[in-house]
């Protein structure tokens, strides 16, 4: 019985516990590349979910990991042809955040960490949106960004999307449901505009003209031994953040 993981407990064990934070994944349902599963973003920020609850609850953090949301803002992959992108809009996930927030706040759950695991969902916005709404401290994870230190000595072409991080994390952990045969080379298409793809200016990226088949970078050099020494780190450094969150008083100066 994993007691940090609420869907999987008890009324009885619920209502006992005195939960000091809440983690809430995000993910999506879209293609990855011809050869990882629509579920990619959904797995992946779930495992790490429960890395990271598992060892903040053995340290004595009475954190919840609560069910993941698998639809995420895919609105620009909607004219790749047989994308099925069960997308929603941000103001859909806004709502569904807002609903999420009352009822935890109701129950006295008073910090709650974002974890993101789609590009596509930025989340920031939404949580400035109810920074005035609520008492429940929100703070955001987005974990593609957690672990960029130790990309140079991992990886050889890190990419963006169905890359070599991403097939890596595949590999280690859902293994059955890819298909590295089928992997292109995930050529990104430069924009005409320098400024674009300099990155000074930005765009929502149309993903049936940027990439032929949805990756971004060459997942080749994959390996599940990168990937399982990634899921390592990230776990590692979010439970320890999950720790200290759970531990610290909520004051007038809080977080600082």
């Amino acid at each position: 019985m994993r007691e940090y993981i609420l869907a999987e407990q008890t009324h009885a064990f619920v209502r006992e516990q005195p939960w000091q934070a809440a983690v809430l994944p995000f993910g999506a349902t879209e293609p990855h590349n011809l050869h990882m599963p629509y579920g990619t973003d959904t797995f992946q920020v779930e495992l790490l979910g429960q890395r990271a609850c598992e060892r903040a609850y053995r340290a004595g953090a009475r954190v919840a990991l609560l069910p993941t949301i698998p639809y995420g803002v895919n609105t620009n992959h909607l004219r790749i042809p047989g994308a099925l992108a069960c997308s929603v809009t941000p103001t859909t996930l806004l709502h569904l955040l807002t609903d999420l927030v009352d009822s935890l706040e109701r129950q006295g759950v008073r910090k709650l960490v974002l974890l993101n695991g789609h590009g596509g969902n930025e989340l920031k916005p939404l949580m400035r949106e109810l920074h005035h709404r609520s008492s429940v401290f929100l703070c955001l994870c987005d974990w593609f960004r957690m672990a960029r230190d130790i990309y140079p000595g991992l990886f050889e072409t890190p990419g963006e999307h169905a890359d070599e991080v991403e097939t890596s994390l595949g590999l280690a952990f859902f293994p059955d449901l890819l298909r590295p045969e089928l992997a292109d080379e995930g050529t990104a298409k430069p924009s005409r505009f320098d400024a674009i793809n300099r990155g000074w200016i930005s765009i929502t990226r149309p993903w049936h003209l940027v990439s032929a088949n949805t990756g971004l970078g060459n997942p080749k050099a994959a390996t599940a031994e990168k990937g399982r020494r990634l899921m390592d780190v990230l776990g590692e450094r979010l439970g320890d953040f999950l720790i200290e969150l759970a531990a610290a008083s909520v004051d007038e100066t809080f977080p600082y």
